[in-house]
């Protein structure tokens, strides 16, 4: 066995953050309530209960809206009221509990995760609803005694002690919580540390608490008997179909009391520091409809925006969430990444901190935002069949450093394997096949990525590149700003360039060829490396031509060679789901296959890290590895890991973009999946950063790729990478890798060894 493997190279690339958020509905259970706070424009002390009829209605409308997250917001102990309790009864329940038992057993049926928050309760309670819940929630709102006498009076569960009781019960029971701080009640600064100093201590002591609330006061009127939840919903309405995202209507602003305090920016700044130290592994939310300060608080280190529910804050409903649309709009021209998050955090997905039932339930419904670390469902619900044995991977491991093709629950048993040891037999054995077929030269081309437009009508769930027509980032170089682009690269020393669009609506076949004509003329002796299958598949529906007519058209116009991207993964249930407007993936093969009988080369690539399971890539494996099999005319294979930041797949689905760990150890897997068929692996400095790509030459890859210039489609979306490198720094890298720099061309001719 070799030596331990080194640790991955660090780069001074800083990761894109992700600022989280729920799509939630919220259902105001019961606003009876037995406290008295006199902040709260919430409860009542009237009876007030929604009946079971008025529950579901609700629960269908949240399911018809796609809503991930029911938030159960309700009074405590609403039963202390003898009317609500008689209804109650009425419908056989023994306690309101029972109640959000129920209510929370329809969600589950409906495919939402429930999340409660029923105040100070029990701990037999809590564990009740520990069985029907995702996560649960109670505020500390302050560690304060002081504020007993102020604005807690007449409230003894609002007693610090009292609450924190509840909060370590939780922690006790492994519920998944939420908790926080008000900010602005009347309390010191040293008492808001204070009560985040015990937050964090009973999160040390449990690991609990997945996310902390820092929540600004917000004087607002009462309602005297009115629906907050239908004030609510009409206010959110109208922010929400407001294009500029205008918050309330305004109007007179509710007296400030006399008990609150005011609350600055630098307070709420300093309030993130301490939460980010105090709690660095727990999320910081910054409710962003109470202040217009919220940006600045993500800047300031805060990591979540909480549940931007479409129907509202039914605790402050003059106060509309912004819409998920509104609020990524003010976030990514400050390089941050809106993406949804589940009403339970990664972390506690699982069986130790989840019931069984509700597990399933998000297995179910919303496998993508489970942790890379745990096995994902089929598509059936169930957990994949994945024969782990050491025997299988050991064998499997045996026969692919000899070359040989690995059955397709091999290669299964591969992409899932997580056993370090058997990752690092991978690893040598990937190893070892990349010493037979490339020797000890780490390969690179000096080349320019040329993006002639990016307006595209496909709509892919993964991109962040393609565009509408009437989109204002949507562009077309102009021909002389083209041939100044071919231009620059003739001069920095390229061999290649290399074009792709995406699927202009007004796009003929011969506008492709006067893209290859306009480089041609700039520079005659270019290699160009264009066109994807979905371009020439496009070409060939507006031509009505078939592949060979359409080849044989561009390559008579300069065509080089072919880029096999498009591809994504080789398996048609994957593409119907990330982009269903996509070729499917017999007409990928069908036109490389053409493109092979022209006498042009071609790459291949997968796209991987997102959606996909592990038998997903070893049938895309099978497909390509069958395909040079029969044609021989592929010249690389180019691992492609899926960027999530500033795509709808991404956005939607909960996808963190995979570790570097994890992209090695596919990295090894792809060179097994090959064997001899293809000699060429090629690390993506640009998916994975120079470092890991650096690493990647002891997992299998001979070619750290090319030199780019101004890749644009990673960078759109999210890569942090950069999008040109030196050929200096290419071959520096070759050469901490101990390997034999070299500059080749696109057919892997070496042109200059170092």
């Amino acid at each position: 066995m070799s030596a331990a493997r080194a640790p991955i190279p660090t780069t001074t690339v800083t990761p894109l953050r992700r600022v989280t958020f729920s799509r939630n509905l919220t259902l105001s259970l019961s606003r009876t309530c037995r406290c008295y706070c006199k902040y709260c424009a919430f409860a009542t002390h009237q009876a007030h209960i929604h009946d079971p009829d008025a529950v579901r209605e609700r629960l269908d409308e949240a399911a018809r809206r796609n809503v991930k997250e029911l938030l159960v917001l309700t009074g405590e102990s609403p039963e202390v009221n003898p009317i609500v309790a008689e209804r109650l009864r009425g419908w056989g329940h023994e306690d309101f509990t029972s109640y959000v038992e129920w209510a929370c057993e329809e969600a589950l049926l409906r495919g939402m995760l429930p999340h409660t928050n029923i105040g100070v309760a029990p701990r037999e309670h809590l564990e009740r609803l520990r069985g029907v819940t995702a996560s649960q929630g109670l505020m500390l709102e302050s560690a304060s005694k002081r504020l007993m006498q102020t604005v807690h009076a007449g409230s003894p569960t609002k007693h610090p002690a009292v609450r924190l009781e509840t909060i370590e019960t939780a922690g006790e029971l492994q519920i998944p919580f939420t908790s926080g701080i008000l900010v602005g009640i009347g309390e010191t600064e040293e008492e808001r540390v204070a009560s985040l100093e015990a937050l964090a201590a009973a999160h040390e002591r449990h690991g609990h608490i997945q996310e902390v609330i820092l929540q600004n006061f917000v004087p607002h009127p009462r309602y005297y008997g009115a629906e907050v939840a239908d004030i609510a919903a009409e206010a959110s309405e109208r922010r929400w179909s407001d294009a500029e995202g205008a918050g309330a209507d305004g109007g007179t602003e509710p007296e400030f009391p006399a008990w609150a305090s005011p609350v600055s920016l630098d307070d709420m700044r300093r309030l993130v520091a301490e939460a980010r130290r105090l709690m660095p592994d727990v999320g910081v939310q910054i409710p962003p409809n109470l202040s217009d300060w919220w940006i600045d608080l993500v800047e300031a280190g805060a990591t979540d925006l909480g549940g931007l529910s479409a129907n509202g804050d039914h605790i402050s409903p003059e106060h509309p969430f912004p819409s998920p649309h509104q609020v990524r709009k003010e976030l990514r021209p400050r390089g941050y990444a809106l993406t949804e998050r589940l009403c339970v955090y990664p972390q506690y997905m699982n069986e130790e901190w989840m019931d069984g039932g509700v597990l399933d339930v998000l297995e179910r419904r919303f496998p993508t935002f489970l942790p890379r670390s745990r096995p994902r469902p089929n598509g059936n619900g169930a957990a994949p069949h994945v024969n782990g044995s050491p025997d299988l991977t050991a064998c499997a491991v045996e026969r692919g450093r000899r070359g040989e093709e690995l059955t397709p629950e091999e290669l299964t048993a591969l992409f899932a394997e997580r056993r370090p040891e058997a990752i690092e037999d991978m690893r040598q054995a990937a190893d070892e096949l990349r010493a037979e077929l490339a020797g000890d030269v780490a390969t690179f081309v000096v080349n320019r990525n040329i993006n002639f437009t990016n307006v595209c009508t496909v709509g892919c769930a993964f991109c962040g590149f393609g565009q509408t027509r009437r989109s204002p980032d949507a562009y077309e170089i102009d021909p002389a700003e083209f041939a100044e682009r071919i231009r620059e690269a003739v001069g920095f020393g390229a061999t290649e360039i290399c074009m792709q669009g995406g699927i202009h609506p007004d796009y003929e076949l011969s506008d492709y060829g006067e893209w290859l004509q306009r480089a041609k003329t700039v520079a005659p002796d270019i290699h160009l490396h264009a066109y994807s299958p979905m371009e020439v598949h496009f070409m060939c529906e507006r031509s009505g031509k078939d592949p060979d007519y359409v080849f044989a058209y561009l390559r008579e116009r300069g065509l080089g060679s072919t880029p096999g991207t498009a591809a994504e993964v080789l398996e048609d249930g994957v593409r119907q789901r990330i982009s269903p407007n996509k070729l499917p993936a017999d007409r990928w093969v069908e036109i490389i296959e053409a493109s092979h009988r022209a006498g042009l080369r071609s790459t291949s690539t997968v796209m991987f890290g997102h959606i996909e399971r592990p038998r997903e890539l070893a049938e895309h494996m099978r497909v390509v590895r069958s395909l040079q099999e029969r044609t021989g005319g592929i010249t690389e294979f180019v691992p492609l890991s899926f960027i999530p930041y500033h795509t709808m797949l991404g956005r939607t689905h909960g996808i963190e973009e995979i570790s570097d760990e994890e992209n090695l150890k596919h990295t090894a897997v792809f060179r097994l999946a090959l064997g001899r068929t293809i000699p060429n692996l090629q690390a993506s400095w640009v998916k994975m950063g120079l470092g890991a790509a650096t690493e990647a030459l002891r997992w299998g890859v001979n070619d750290l790729g090319g030199t780019l210039m101004e890749e644009s489609i990673s960078r759109m979306a999210g890569s942090q990478h950069g999008s040109r490198l030196e050929p200096e720094d290419l071959i520096t890298a070759a050469r901490r890798a101990g390997r034999t720099p070299a500059q080749r061309n696109t057919l892997y001719e070496v042109l200059e060894t170092y």
